[in-house]
């Protein structure tokens, strides 16, 4: 299958965007702290993601990303296909050249299969991954993470202002 980092990293981002939207405005270097993807990739990625109004930007001080729809109507399938992937698993590319310039044995296997993987990923939405315990649990440790320096810093402050 040839689902490369872009798609993976492209989902990674449009989820931790859906699991952010009540917050505002989010800005990738967030997302790129949360999720260790660089942040010119991200940039690259959302500016697919923008073309596609998957994603939409705010300009400004407080700006960044919102979801450019609801969370229940944005797939997977189209994420992907946002960012120029395709989910494909046979050899030719469906181009149907596996062979010496032709169709192989066993290329209507694989074009059903990447038929299949397609279809699938194209009825989970973020919402859908946003529901999922291990979804929930990964982002509240995410935020505790990003939350630690702040909590240091804090107690650090109070620790200082009582001596």
């Amino acid at each position: 299958m040839r689902l490369t980092t872009k798609g993976r990293y492209a989902v990674t981002a449009m989820l931790d965007l859906a699991l952010h939207h009540g917050s505002g405005p989010i800005t990738l270097a967030d997302i790129a702290q949360r999720q260790g993807i660089s942040l010119s990739y991200l940039e690259q990625l959302f500016a697919r993601l923008r073309k596609r109004s998957l994603v939409s930007s705010v300009r400004g001080p407080g700006g960044g990303y919102t979801l450019g729809r609801e969370a229940s109507e944005i797939f997977v399938a189209q994420v992907i296909a946002a960012v120029d992937e395709n989910v494909d698993t046979t050899r030719c590319g469906g181009a149907h050249n596996c062979q010496d310039n032709q169709q192989c044995l066993t290329h209507d296997l694989w074009q059903d299969l990447s038929n299949r993987i397609y279809d699938y990923l194209n009825q989970i939405s973020l919402q859908d991954l946003m529901n999922r315990r291990g979804v929930q649990e990964v982002a509240e440790r995410q935020e505790g993470i990003d939350a630690a320096p702040d909590v240091a810093l804090k107690a650090l402050s109070a620790e200082t202002a009582g001596a």
